[in-house]
């Protein structure tokens, strides 16, 4: 109710506005035939007070007389807007309103309620919660699999074959997820690879159930089930610094509206990423849109930039003697704890330099860091959680 007030009132204004400038105005005495009719009261004053004579007086009425008549003759025939005026007003109230309604009934939302920010992230979950589940999904993707190699498709058949008799052969489940993810049979992969994470149970990794999320979301062609989420939120669970999780979890929401927790944990997984991280790729051609949506547009050049040791600097750290090899994780792992210092840092990098001092050895400085830690993100239960992970990795006594 309160917008249709205000929006009559704003049309209101605006007819009148325009009205005022179109109107018509009605006739009334010109300017100058007004001056010499106030010549002539003036001339008769003067006479009263005999400071004319009465010859002059006469001849200056005559000519202000015969000036009257001809300005008088020469104005235009008066007008009067007064029978005009309902008319032109119409005219112009009515294309004015008429095309604002219209207008607003074709583009607008006319009886929508207000939406407060909380009520679109209630409504958003909601229909997260109801989306389709990963065998829906997978009916929706075309047929990937790639049957040109005789030997391998043979060779997965027979594993299958050979399985059925064997539930729990650990090294054969683990070769079949290989095999048929090569072949390209998706489902049939993430389904072998469900079967290992319920053979190692309890030992079951981090890693293992974020090949699990990848499998099922690469069967559904992108799409983040209800079932690959949960896979994803153990494997972050048991893991939290998994990178793999991490991004998918990421991708889950911005595919879900929430770009707001997007946003977040990519940001966090840039700082904790090395140069040659997989994901760095996706995660760059994305962010800069998921930041605009989350309403904190951020540049690429002023994210968080991968550190650490890439994949090559590690080769050549094993033909380091041992202590080379510790000397270079100390220098790492120093840096770490200078930027931390001076400037602060992700969860992720706080439970990173804990965990890496716990293998170091240096169980005091893990726990100072700890202890530290603890207190930067003492309103955030999420982080103690990966915090206390992280020092139980260290081997701190709880």
């Amino acid at each position: 109710m309160v917008f249709w007030i205000v929006a009559g009132l704003l049309l209101a204004l605006c007819v009148t506005f325009v009205a005022r400038a179109l109107r018509v105005r009605g006739g009334g005495p010109r300017p100058d035939v007004a001056v010499y009719r106030d010549q002539l009261r003036e001339l008769d004053r003067d006479r009263a007070r005999g400071t004319l004579s009465e010859e002059e007086a006469e001849a200056a009425r005559t000519e202000v007389a015969r000036r009257l008549l001809a300005a008088d003759r020469a104005a235009p025939a008066p007008t009067t807007g007064a029978g005009n005026a309902p008319l032109g007003l119409a005219l112009v109230a009515l294309p004015v309103i008429g095309l604002s309604v219209v207008t607003y009934l074709a583009i607008g939302a006319p009886g929508y309620p207000d939406l407060p920010l909380a009520n679109r992230i209630a409504l958003i979950e909601a229909g997260r919660a109801a989306r389709p589940d990963q065998a829906s999904a997978e009916a929706e993707v075309p047929d990937r699999i790639d049957d040109s190699r005789d030997d391998v498709t043979e060779m997965a058949a027979q594993l299958k074959e050979v399985l059925k008799d064997r539930p729990d052969d650990l090294r054969g489940w683990q070769l079949a997820v290989s095999t048929q993810s090569g072949l390209g049979d998706l489902e049939t992969a993430w389904r072998s690879q469900d079967r290992v994470v319920a053979i190692l149970g309890d030992d079951a990794t981090g890693e293992d159930f974020a090949l699990l999320a990848e499998l099922m979301i690469l069967a559904a062609d992108g799409y983040v089930s209800p079932e690959a989420e949960t896979a994803l939120a153990e494997a972050v669970r048991r893991d939290p610094l998994n990178g793999t999780a991490r991004y998918y979890a990421g991708h889950m929401y911005a595919q879900g509206g929430r770009p707001d927790r997007a946003f977040s944990i990519w940001r966090a997984l840039l700082a904790d990423s090395t140069p040659d991280a997989p994901w760095l790729e996706p995660i760059y051609a994305r962010i800069e849109r998921i930041s605009a949506l989350a309403g904190d547009p951020t540049p690429l050049d002023q994210l968080p930039q991968p550190t650490g040791p890439t994949s090559g600097d590690v080769a050549a750290s094993e033909d380091l003697t041992p202590e080379e090899r510790i000397e270079m994780v100390g220098n790492m792992v120093r840096g770490l704890a200078e930027r931390l210092a001076t400037e602060g840092g992700s969860p992720q990098d706080w439970a990173r330099l804990i965990t890496s001092y716990g293998v170091l050895g240096r169980t005091d400085a893990a726990a100072a860091v700890y202890a530290e830690a603890r207190t930067v993100f003492a309103a955030d239960p999420g982080a103690l959680d990966m915090l206390a992970a992280a020092a139980d990795r260290a081997g701190l006594a709880p």
